[in-house]
């Protein structure tokens, strides 16, 4: 009775984070800051992964995947190559996902605040990291083309580091890093809530 208990509290706390990353995502398209979108969907892929598990947290950066795709954040990669785009989006917030649940999961043992401040460079490193190779691999003429558009010059990966990611990670990954203390709490509170019988 009580695993089944516990299962059914997973699931939708599962589900109420799953609708929080899209919500998150859709209200972030709005933020700018460079080319993209500011993400702000870290926060909670990474407090689900460590409540839940690194499946939990595959699960929610493939939803942050999807929402990326369909709040037109990633339209001007769709123009250039549209199933490259699709492949590079959905795999990249799932290992980030992935990432962080597996990091904190390996660190929780030996300290909780380290495992989640581990988890909070994971995601957008993985994350950021797998946009890097897809722009390297698929859409790098494409990215010089559009940069020297700008007016900006350069090497393939400076062009696509300082044009194409540039501020949106350093903004990501200090989010993730100053709110890791928080995460920290709310996972001890969570983890207690969802072992209740």
């Amino acid at each position: 009775m009580g695993s089944t208990r516990y299962n059914t509290r997973k699931l939708a706390l599962l589900a109420l984070f799953t609708a929080i990353v899209a919500v998150l995502q859709m209200l972030g398209v709005a933020i700018r800051f460079g080319t993209f979108a500011v993400s702000m969907v870290g926060v909670p892929v990474i407090l689900g992964a460590a409540l839940m598990g690194p499946l939990a947290g595959a699960w929610l950066g493939l939803v942050f995947g999807i929402a990326v795709l369909v709040s037109g954040d990633a339209a001007l990669f769709l123009t250039w190559d549209p199933a490259a785009t699709v492949i590079i989006v959905l795999l990249k917030g799932t290992l980030a996902g992935l990432a962080a649940g597996g990091v904190y999961q390996l660190l929780e043992k030996r300290n909780t605040f380290l495992a989640v401040l581990a988890a909070a460079v994971a995601y957008p490193l993985v994350n950021t990291g797998v946009f890097f190779l897809g722009c390297m691999v698929f859409f790098l003429e494409d990215c010089i083309q559009f940069a020297a558009n700008l007016g900006v010059t350069g090497s393939g990966p400076v062009i696509v580091m300082s044009v194409f990611i540039g501020f949106n990670f350093f903004f990501e990954l200090g989010l993730d890093l100053v709110l890791s203390g928080i995460v920290e709490r709310l996972v001890k509170i969570g983890k207690t809530v969802l072992k209740r019988a």
